[in-house]
């Protein structure tokens, strides 16, 4: 009987540590990380593809396209997580291939281009000699 109920108790305890090894504990965690970015995620279909759990490490693919649109409209980005405090958290990036250009207006939350540079162009890329102004004698 006391063996039993050891043999139980270790079941359980293995059967509640991998509850939150699904697809969306993953998805909610990646939502919760974009939640605080100033991002619509209401207007976003947010997808889990891809998981491979490693204990208490996740690696994920995830899939970000508007509503309504088509996944070519959209982008992949692949996340680093960790479950710590029974949820799933971003803790990185992972170098993922976007499956198009962003739709117009959809920005990679992630790699800054959201935010072009003083010059207008992506990643503070030098301008053109010709998009310069001339050069003035002081």
């Amino acid at each position: 009987m006391r063996t039993a109920c050891i043999l139980l108790f270790s079941l359980a305890l293995a059967t509640c540590n991998r509850g939150n090894q699904s697809n969306e504990a993953v998805r909610q965690g990646v939502i919760d990380h974009l939640a605080g970015r100033n991002l619509n995620i209401a207007s976003m279909d947010i997808n889990v593809t891809a998981v491979q759990f490693n204990g208490d490490k996740a690696d994920a693919t995830v899939t970000f396209a508007p509503k309504g649109g088509t996944p070519a409209q959209g982008m992949t980005i692949k996340y680093a997580m960790e479950q710590k405090g029974g949820k799933w958290q971003v803790v990185g990036t992972r170098d993922s291939g976007h499956t198009a250009a962003p739709a117009p207006g959809t920005a990679n939350p992630h790699d800054g281009s959201a935010v072009p540079s003083p010059s207008g162009s992506p990643h503070g890329a030098m301008p053109a000699p010709e998009d310069l102004p001339p050069a003035g004698k002081k």
